[in-house]
């Protein structure tokens, strides 16, 4: 019997990525306490096949309940069950825009959003480091998302495959915490001070144009995915399943993302999953 526990932040897809286990013939049960999950484990062992792909979704909204978490999974593999726990994660700044979208209230703070958010992490920190496997939907959308578990949970690609996702950013900002990769491009020429580029972003042609037909960057460019194509199969021999890789500029909005874009199609071109996501491109417009 295939087990899986569905876990991680409220916001980061929960509910979605049950639907789609739901949609590839696994049986889902939603909010189930994990002191019954031994039990649970007996009933589906006598359903006679029927329920012998089974996901479980547990939250903080069990409250007090989340204490049983890990004694409730001892006892299951104390009978001889197997498990797998799927974590979902998401940053702070893309949880609290999926709240304020949906007009959801956070489970632990019904007042303020990013509070809520704060103590959810440090609650669930321990499951997380015990997780099966980690998947942050930031960047991902609900489609992505299900082709993720179609290669986990059906493709059985846990360990063959690897989602890469390519984020530019502005060191002002700060560097992304879930990054494993961070690379520095101010080396690079600004197109900030070229009056006519000032305005556009990395992901115009004439920027992108620009950018890459500076010597230094085609051969930055050239070494990146050499040394990428080197590390990715000794991450996927570790059981890496997500490799977040950070191109950073100033503010970024020209050089890092233009950089990006050309990381994207060149791991693309390798036959690499990857996803692209520009997290300060539009902060530093807010200045024109």
């Amino acid at each position: 019997m295939r087990f899986v526990i569905i876990t991680g932040m409220s916001g980061a897809g929960r509910s979605q990525a049950a639907k789609a286990l739901e949609d590839m013939g696994f049986f889902c049960v939603d909010n189930l306490p994990p002191a019954l999950i031994p039990k649970f484990a007996e009933i589906c062992c006598k359903s006679g096949g029927k329920m012998d792909r089974v996901a479980l979704v547990m939250d903080v909204r069990g409250g007090e309940l989340l204490k049983d978490f890990f004694p409730g999974l001892d006892i299951l593999k104390e009978a001889g069950f197997s498990y797998e726990i799927l974590f979902l994660e998401a940053s702070d700044e893309v949880l609290v825009k999926r709240f304020k979208e949906t007009r959801r209230i956070h489970p632990l703070a019904p007042n303020r959003l990013i509070n809520g958010i704060r103590e959810e992490r440090e609650i669930l920190r321990e499951i997380k480091k015990n997780a099966t496997y980690i998947i942050d939907t930031s960047s991902l959308t609900p489609r992505e998302l299900k082709e993720e578990l179609q290669h986990l949970f059906v493709e059985g690609k846990s360990f063959e495959s690897i989602i890469i996702t390519v984020t530019s950013f502005g060191f002002k900002y700060g560097i992304p915490n879930d990054a494993d990769l961070v690379f520095d491009v101010r080396f690079i020429p600004n197109p900030y001070y070229i009056d006519s580029m000032r305005k556009l972003t990395g992901k115009n042609e004439s920027v992108q144009k620009y950018v890459l037909e500076i010597p230094e960057t085609g051969i930055f460019l050239e070494k990146l995915v050499d040394m990428l194509e080197f590390l990715i199969p000794h991450y996927k021999k570790e059981g890496k399943s997500q490799l977040v890789i950070g191109i950073g500029c100033t503010g970024g909005r020209h050089r890092s993302v233009a950089i990006a874009e050309a990381l994207y199609r060149a791991l693309l071109e390798k036959q690499h999953r990857v996803v692209i996501d520009h997290r300060d491109i539009e902060k530093d417009g807010r200045r024109y």
